[in-house]
């Protein structure tokens, strides 16, 4: 891997002969460049930025808001995976919610949630499902297990969100555009290479399909920087060993058979047409917010403390640029949800290049 890594890097200085920015919308990719100190390896004509790659990040404040009031609720257990326990809400986050009498557990699967839902028949669970298109089939492979199975107590709270909508939203906004983006394989190895082949052409940013290892980030940014240098736009796969161009049929088949695209708020950068998914009607039984009648706090898509996350998911601000950083906004006492979720860009400086 060694040798791959001085090699690509290498090609990558002979590439670039003019300044070019690459966005990568993965926080998982976030993560890896941050740890392997990547962006000093870099030509300097190229610059990272990162983007609002992280689904716990861009979670808008009412539905935290909506977990918090549900986790409160009389027989309601609030089940959810373990970053969304510090994001906070207008009133607080899950844990506060949870020292002061809230049920919530943590799962690693919405399967969990329907077992417990099975071995608890007189308990209303509400699984908070959060991610991209990634972990959405899987939400959608527990509502029908949970219905195939009788599991009236089962609802889930619905977070999901799409990332075409919101690279397109991105490229619609008059700063902080980049010349080219990192799209992500783990959601690409769903959804496929399609949505962004159209996105590429469109606004005549190269679309590189990239994994998490650093020969795969490498590749990507090589195939961008010459797509950029030939004045070519269009999508390109540097993750192939794991994603087909016509993406999992299997698992976006059940995801649209539970789902189905809403405009949605993502925080810290606002509302996104089709950048949400909703629950179809034919499945509102199973939908907690209609369910229990959820009230709406008003709080959109902006951070509750008011820090400048949505600089920072909009890739405008570097997490270290931030006045806030590694001071009054900490993990363990965050300001906003990039600091908090383990795929946030400020936790990823936080942790691996805080002076």
């Amino acid at each position: 891997m060694q040798n791959e890594v001085h090699r690509l890097l290498e090609e990558l200085r002979r590439a670039v002969t003019r300044p070019w920015s690459v966005m990568e919308v993965c926080g998982g990719q976030t993560h890896a460049i941050a740890s392997l100190g990547m962006e000093e390896l870099l030509p300097p004509e190229l610059r990272l930025i990162h983007g609002p790659g992280c689904p716990v990040c861009v979670t808008a404040v009412d539905l935290i808001d909506q977990a918090v009031e549900l986790s409160l609720r009389p027989g309601v257990v609030l089940c959810t995976y373990g970053d969304m326990m510090r994001v906070p809400g207008s009133n607080g986050d899950l844990f506060s919610a949870k020292a002061r009498g809230g049920k919530v557990l943590l799962m690693y699967s919405p399967l969990e949630a329907v077992a417990f839902a099975g071995s608890h028949p007189g308990m209303d669970v509400v699984f908070f499902a959060v991610g991209f298109e990634t972990t959405a089939p899987a939400t959608a492979l527990a509502m029908q297990q949970a219905r195939a199975l009788g599991y009236a107590n089962f609802s889930v709270l619905c977070a999901h969100v799409q990332v075409p909508p919101a690279l397109e939203w991105l490229m619609e906004q008059d700063e902080g555009r980049p010349d080219a983006f990192l799209a992500p394989g783990h959601v690409c190895a769903i959804t496929g290479e399609e949505d962004y082949g159209r996105l590429a052409v469109r606004y005549r940013a190269p679309m590189v399909v990239t994994g998490f290892e650093a020969p795969d980030l490498l590749r990507g940014m090589l195939m961008c920087v010459r797509q950029l240098e030939a004045g070519e736009c269009t999508v390109r796969n540097a993750y192939g060993r794991y994603v087909k161009p016509e993406g999992n049929k299997e698992a976006r088949k059940r995801m649209q058979e539970v789902f189905e695209p809403e405009d949605r708020h993502w925080r810290g950068l606002g509302l996104i047409p089709g950048g949400g998914m909703k629950v179809r009607r034919e499945w509102e039984g199973m939908d907690a917010s209609l369910r229990f009648g959820c009230g709406k706090s008003g709080h959109g898509a902006d951070e509750a403390s008011g820090c400048l996350a949505g600089q920072v998911l909009r890739g405008l601000l570097h997490p270290e640029e931030c006045p806030f950083f590694g001071t009054s906004c900490t993990p363990l006492a965050p300001l906003g949800a990039p600091m908090v979720s383990g795929e946030g860009a400020c936790a990823a400086y936080y942790r691996y290049k805080r002076n």
